[in-house]
This record gives C-alpha cells, structure tokens and sequence, in this order.
C-alpha cells in the first residue's frame, strides 16, 4: 500500500509499548505510520487530530473509556480498536474489540489479524454488547409498553426496566423509539409485521 496506514498504541508500560511498536515496524506488507500513547489523557488528547485507522489498546488501561466514546473522539468512526492483551481478560469485555492481538503472538499472526482487518467492512459490535434481557426489553418498548407494563411481562421491577433502558441507550446511543424500531428491524430482533401497526401510528403522527 503507497498510503500509510496509520497506527496508534495506548499502553502504559513502555516495554511492552515500545514492543509492539517493533512488531508493527517489521510488518513488510504493511506501509505504517505509527503513534504511541502511554495513558488515557494522552490517548484523549492526541487521537482527534491523528484520526488513526487502527487503535492498539490495552484494555486495561487506567481510565479506559468506552471504546463508542473513544471512536467518537477519534473523528473517525471507521477506526478498528483492537485489544492488546497480556494478561487474563474477560471474554466478554473483549467482544466489543473488532480484533484481539496477544504479547504471545508472533510477528505473522499480528500481520495475518491486521490484514484481515484492515480487508473486513466493519461489523457493528453494539448488538453483540446488549444482552439477552436488554434485546426483550428493546422489543417490548417499540411495541408501546409501559415501563410497568414491560416490568409486569418479564417478571421485573420498574426500576429495573429503567436500568435496562438506560444502559441500551448507553451502549446504542440510541436515544427515540423511532431509532430502536429501526435498529430492531435491522438487527432482525422483530418482524416488521409485529409492529406494522406502530410504525404506521408513529408515521400518522409525523405526517
């Protein structure tokens, strides 16, 4: 590639920062621009005006933000975040990377994950984050529910609807019943046949 793909690292340790920065150099295929960060204000700061197109980051890293949180801040929502993890990570707070590099990887493996990468449309990992009782929630709302009334069908508390509203809206940003209709359609949480009749209450109302 004659266009530098550009590459920025978020890790503390220096050793480990300063290895992969290696790696990432002898990556022949590969034309890379690299930039290091060593801590969240750093990442913060620089990511904006770098806009990489492939963010390293220990997942463990003091502050971490949400990883929607730092694509937002990158000005490029088409930047892959790939956890470098080196030590024991919970499998599911791995799921929301678009691809996981190890320190115990070799150099070939590091250029086969980045190469599949970079070739991959991105895939939206939001669906995977939300759990099973949040995706019955998002179908209960955009048929009309009522806190109460979704609480009553899954055996929940009130409150507990709310949290569930309130963390799907977190992790979808996602903020109208009018988006999560779209979203569930899309995601094939619901037919469009189960809720014709909203959808065309809704489009009445804007008409």
């Amino acid at each position: 590639m004659s266009t530098p793909i550009k590459i920025a690292v978020a890790e503390s340790s220096v050793i480990i920062r300063s290895g992969i920065i290696s790696v990432l150099k002898r990556l022949d295929t590969f034309h890379v621009e690299v930039f290091e960060f060593s801590d969240m204000d750093q990442l913060r700061n620089g990511i904006g005006w770098q806009k990489p197109d492939i963010l390293i980051v220990n997942p463990a890293l003091p502050e971490m933000s949400s990883i929607h949180q730092i694509k937002k801040a990158s000005g490029n929502p088409g930047m892959r975040c790939v956890a470098m993890q080196n030590f024991l990570t919970d499998s599911m707070a791995l799921k929301v990377y678009d691809e996981v590099i190890s320190v115990y990887d070799s150099v070939d493996q590091i250029k086969e994950k980045l190469h599949k990468l970079l070739k991959e449309p991105e895939r939206d990992k939001r669906h995977e984050s939300l759990s099973t009782r949040e995706k019955e929630v998002i179908v209960c709302v955009i048929k009309g529910m009522t806190n109460k009334q979704i609480a009553d069908k899954l055996f929940l508390s009130t409150h507990t609807v709310i949290t569930h509203r309130r963390n799907i809206s977190n992790k979808l940003q996602i903020h109208s019943t009018a988006g999560l209709t779209i979203y569930a359609i899309i995601n094939k949480l619901v037919e469009l046949d189960e809720i014709k009749d909203v959808v065309s209450e809704e489009s009445g109302n804007v008409m």
